[in-house]
């Protein structure tokens, strides 16, 4: 039986963490088993407070704030399934697309699955941050030049991928840049990224967001740095 681990990166999150977690738990993915991984990278508010009383999950919790790159490589390394999935701790991606992003690698028609905003972007642009949609263009559109990719929506936060996909790459990215440095040495590793659309629900910066500007113009350098180095 496959084995599905959840890797779910935490930063202040006490508004929504309680109900992602039971989303994920209902969260149907067929005969594949489920482990869900929470790293909590140092939250301030009372988001480790809430997880103590949550049963069912794996909590990991970091003794400074490190950054979602880092929680992430944290769940890697405390990982026993065969199939890696990402999910970010706010409402933004919902559980809800999980069969249709495990689809393609339990078919065996892909190792790596992305799931893409774009693809639906009818329905999603209402939702996104129209900067952060400008610059997700930008930053797809650098990476399918410099990789040779055809991809549409690099820095989607529901990455889905076989462990062995993973075991061999060197990651070292320790906050937002954990999405180029993954993109990046995926491809160059030969894997071919698969893409199902999937819907989004944005959240303002009055609201949690925390990705801003400057992490956009660090991807861009992180996308040129990595197709030179590893």
């Amino acid at each position: 039986m496959l084995k599905l681990s959840i890797i779910m990166p935490v930063y202040n999150e006490e508004k929504t963490i309680r109900d992602v977690i039971n989303k994920v738990k209902s969260a149907k993915v067929g005969s594949i088993s489920k482990e869900i991984i929470v790293v909590d990278d140092f939250s301030k508010d009372g988001t480790r407070s809430i997880l103590k009383n949550i049963k069912g999950i794996k909590i990991l919790c970091h003794n400074k704030n490190m950054g979602k790159g880092a929680a992430i490589r944290t769940g890697l390394k405390n990982s026993a399934g065969d199939i890696i999935l990402i999910q970010d701790a706010d409402l933004e991606y919902s559980p809800d697309e999980y069969n249709k992003l495990l689809k393609p690698i339990v078919e065996d028609k892909a190792s790596v699955v992305y799931g893409s905003r774009l693809k639906a972007i009818r329905k999603n642009l209402k939702n996104m941050y129209k900067l952060h949609y400008f610059g997700n263009l930008f930053l797809t559109f650098v990476t399918n030049v410099l990789y040779g990719a055809r991809i549409t929506d690099m820095e989607t936060g529901y990455k889905v991928l076989r462990k062995d996909v993973i075991k061999n790459i060197n990651l070292r990215a320790n906050r937002f840049d954990f999405e180029p440095e993954i993109t990046a040495k995926i491809i160059k590793k030969g894997y071919k990224i698969h893409e199902v659309p999937i819907n989004f629900v944005g959240r303002k910066f009055e609201e949690g967001k925390k990705i801003t500007w400057i992490d956009g113009i660090k991807a861009a350098y992180y996308l040129i740095k990595y197709r030179f180095t590893d």
